[in-house]
């Protein structure tokens, strides 16, 4: 059987152990072609095929319940669903999402983009299926890079205490997420592939009957087979952990031996109560590059599949704003012992492992746990450090309380760096960087901040590393604009200070962080027909440079804002608020996301689709203000 045969996962059903190797061999060239092409999540899917084989084998996906966590080895399970024709469109405008979406099959039981999640969600799918008197399976995939998570640990305690709740935990032990695993929890399972008992008593066994007159080396595959025995009898003493949080533990499985895999999961659905499967895989598997590099290889640009290297762009780019962020942080640290920068498993997306590599004691790597970095952080300034915490847009909304409870109201010394602000493209709905405006310019003692460029995001650092309370600047994912940069030497903005980068008698555009180059954009081609703008670049939205934007707003008569992010409680609405406060009415007209989730595309195409670009906010700058007058053709 071919897999492009397969559009319901319960054609696997009596499929030998021969045959499903072969679909897993197709399933992993299709894999490696789709990322190789046009790029995305390589090295997690390649490592959960033979797992999601055995485990969709053994279920009846008509009624029973998977639950992926974070979805980044999810791919498997996409063309196995019915979508393997479709898989080369992974991650493209109107294709295949990179992560589950339930509006796009019904065998995606849970959306999820951040990690930690699954158990908590199959908890709940298991518990209404008790209360509602029916009978399906509910499994969570999880990986343990996601278990590091306080809320998945939160939910094993939870299940754990629910003996009567059938739930199947399956731990996708690869020894990474994206970066490798910090912290106890990954320490205890590396102690649990590598148990002294198991080894001790394996080892000595063998040995005993080595020395049997007459036996010596002829009984090893029975000794495999013993040493398989003696990992059983040890497996009490190495699931301690779980066993005694209320869970069946049943494990280490090797995750590509299709054979232990289906006998594990057909054991475990015996069971009445929490079921945890520890099955260990290796990130990559199947293409060596990737196994070699499991760090550079969980995710990739389009590459070349014989040699691994990435495709080279046709014309040299800029760089990239978390390496300029990451430089500027580095070179300030190593004059000040105080500052210390503060990840969540993201040292590489965020640039902090060049800081990780040249000043190991002033990094900090918590694991996927974003609420105890917030936390941390806190008690780190509390003793008078300077902690810089390093967190996506996306995944600082998980620790919100923290911002607010633990920084904010002890108005304590964080500066919060929020990465891929605003459209960060293929990853879709769960990674774009849309709320970070609204949800930290509402908090008491915040400054809230934002470049226009690479070389003004170096000033804000010295700015951010400098305030005496919290303070938080974002910036977007991808390349600067090529702007001159200095080695050291940057100083501070003043806080809550505007700059007039144009002026013109017409309209006045307002712009905040990434949208200012599009300002100037819109400006110059309002003035090929005859509207000059004013453009001024706000670099705060709190506090707002109310001193430079109210006079000219009472003046011109005619306002923009322009954000890259949600027009509801964002920049606009900080701007018409000060308006308000001082008693200026003047039309404005707010230019953002709408209230719409915004899909995986291109960056550009998205911001097309958005009407974001400059051409775009000139026509609707016409259209809003001068429509009678003047004709506006967009390029």
């Amino acid at each position: 059987m071919h897999i492009s045969e397969i559009t319901h996962p319960n054609q696997l059903h009596g499929l030998s152990i021969r045959q499903l190797e072969q679909i897993a061999r197709q399933i992993r060239e299709k894999h490696l072609q789709t990322v190789a092409t046009s790029g995305g999540h390589l090295g997690p899917g390649l490592g959960v095929v033979e797992l999601t084989l055995a485990l969709y084998q053994t279920l009846d996906l008509d009624h029973d319940k998977v639950v992926w966590d974070v979805g980044h080895q999810a791919y498997p399970h996409k063309m196995l669903t019915g979508r393997y024709d479709q898989f080369h469109t992974l991650r493209q405008k109107d294709g295949i999402a990179g992560y589950l979406k339930r509006c796009e099959s019904k065998f995606d039981h849970f959306g999820a983009g951040h990690a930690s999640t699954s158990i908590s969600a199959a908890l709940g799918m298991a518990l209404a299926r008790d209360l509602k008197g029916e009978s399906f399976k509910v499994a969570a995939v999880i990986g343990d890079g996601a278990l590091t998570g306080g809320m998945a640990l939160e939910a094993i305690n939870h299940a754990g205490h629910l003996p009567n709740t059938k739930l199947l935990v399956v731990l996708n032990d690869n020894e990474m997420s994206i970066s490798p695993n910090v912290g106890a929890i990954p320490r205890y399972l590396n102690k649990v592939r590598l148990s002294p008992p198991v080894q001790f008593l394996a080892d000595n066994l063998e040995e005993q009957f080595k020395n049997i007159p007459f036996v010596g080396e002829s009984l090893t595959p029975e000794m495999e087979r013993i040493k398989e025995g003696m990992k059983r009898l040890a497996v009490p003493k190495v699931g301690a952990v779980f066993e005694e949080l209320g869970f069946t533990y049943m494990g280490p499985v090797d995750g590509h031996n299709l054979g232990d895999l289906l006998s594990t999961f057909k054991a475990a659905h015996k069971h009445d109560g929490p079921v945890l499967v520890h099955v260990a895989t290796m990130k990559g598997k199947g293409y060596a590059i990737a196994e070699k590099d499991q760090v550079g290889y969980h995710a990739q640009s389009p590459f070349n599949l014989a040699t691994g290297k990435a495709i080279p762009s046709n014309k040299p780019k800029p760089p990239a704003y978390s390496k300029v962020f990451a430089h500027t942080l580095v070179k300030l640290a190593e004059n000040n012992p105080k500052i210390v920068g503060i990840t969540a498993a993201m040292a590489t997306g965020t640039g902090l492992d060049k800081l990780a590599s040249k000043l190991p004691n002033q990094y900090i790597d918590v694991g996927i746990a974003e609420q105890h970095a917030v936390t941390l952080a806190a008690g780190l300034a509390c003793e008078g450090m300077r902690p810089v915490a390093a967190i996506y847009s996306t995944f600082l909304q998980r620790a919100y309380d923290q911002i607010v409870h633990d920084v904010c109201i002890q108005n304590l010394p964080v500066f919060f760096c929020l990465d891929r602000a605003g459209i960060v493209g293929d990853d879709g709905p769960t990674h774009q960087g849309m709320y970070d405006i609204a949800y930290l310019r509402c908090l008491p003692n915040i400054v809230v901040m934002a470049p226009k460029d690479e070389a003004e995001l170096q000033q804000m650092v010295v700015t951010g590393v400098n305030h005496d309370g919290p303070i938080a600047m974002r910036y977007p994912r991808g390349n600067g604009y090529g702007v001159p940069l200095m080695e050291e030497g940057w100083e501070a903005i003043p806080i809550g200070k505007g700059e007039l980068l144009r002026s013109g008698d017409d309209v006045l555009l307002v712009a905040y962080g990434s949208m200012v180059h599009t300002a100037m954009q819109a400006a110059e081609i309002l003035s090929e027909h005859g509207v000059e703008a004013t453009v001024v670049n706000a670099r705060f939205v709190k506090p707002l440079d109310t001193d430079l934007i109210v006079p000219l707003a009472k003046r011109i008569g005619r306002v923009v804002t322009l954000e890259e992010g949600c027009i509801m409680g964002g920049f606009g609405s900080a701007l018409t608020e000060a308006l308000m406060e001082h008693d200026v009415v003047v039309p404005v007209k707010r230019i953002g996301v709408p209230d719409q989730l915004v899909e995986h595309a291109k960056p550009d195409e998205a911001k097309s689709e958005l009407g974001l670009t400059g051409s775009q906010i000139a026509e609707r700058v016409r259209e809003a203000y001068f429509s009678e007058q003047l004709s506006v053709v967009g390029g």
